[in-house]
């Protein structure tokens, strides 16, 4: 507040995050605590009821990108909220998300001058284009042999089955595993954002992806089991 020219207020401030069980991390409610402390003290106009606010703020007053920007504005349209700011580093993942106003902005100032009607931002709204995250060098059509596991994993594929593979290290599973993805069929747009929401919040979106439009490659895991004699 001072860093930015504006008065701290000299009596206390409570921020009540309601509802109470619903679990709350992560930086993104800087930017409207921000906010709302502006407001109630008369320094910066009242936002307009439907509006919502996400993102971290540094000290300078700007604002960070935050992880799971993309599940947030999906909900927002659901609760009926027509109008989000968001940090401008988000800028790509939002703008998958159509029936929702979607400001990206750069620091406090920006969202102070949009609201009070000095400066108007424009939403942002960009068509889904390209955007794969996995290698499709790895395909299934290059193994050669391992007939019966390839099998298992063409009926695994057709009918959406799990599947588990035992064997000692060497034999193929990983690689199997890393070629699945690409003999299973297109994902649908929902499938298409389930998929990108996860990884929002995971933090693993790459700053350049609208959506993910490849099934990610698989990741095998080892279990490691105890040999060790029993004892009698």
């Amino acid at each position: 507040l001072k860093n930015l020219g504006f008065s701290y207020p000299v009596s206390r401030v409570t921020v009540n995050l309601a509802p109470a069980h619903v679990r709350k991390t992560g930086p993104v409610y800087d930017l409207p605590i921000f906010l709302a402390l502006l407001c109630a003290c008369g320094q910066a106009p009242m936002a307009a009821p439907g509006m919502a606010f996400l993102g971290e703020l540094s000290l300078d007053g700007e604002i960070r990108p935050c992880n799971g920007i993309l599940p947030m504005l999906l909900r927002a349209r659901e609760e009926g909220i027509g109008t989000v700011f968001i940090p401008y580093g988000n800028k790509t993942e939002a703008g998958v998300v159509n029936g929702v106003d979607v400001f990206p902005v750069r620091n406090i100032g920006e969202v102070i001058r949009h609201i009070s009607g000095e400066e108007r931002i424009a939403p942002c709204y960009t068509p889904v284009s390209q955007l794969a995250t996995y290698d499709e060098t790895l395909d299934f059509a290059d193994v050669k042999g391992q007939e019966d596991a390839k099998r298992a994993l063409e009926i695994a594929a057709a009918g959406g089955h799990n599947c588990i593979m035992v064997g000692p290290p060497g034999t193929g599973k990983s690689m199997l595993a890393k070629r699945l993805p690409s003999i299973l069929p297109e994902m649908s747009f929902d499938e298409e954002l389930e998929t990108t929401k996860i990884y929002s919040i995971a933090g693993e979106l790459p700053p350049d992806v609208q959506l993910i439009t490849k099934r990610p490659k698989t990741r095998p895991f080892r279990i490691f089991r105890d040999f060790s004699p029993l004892q009698t």
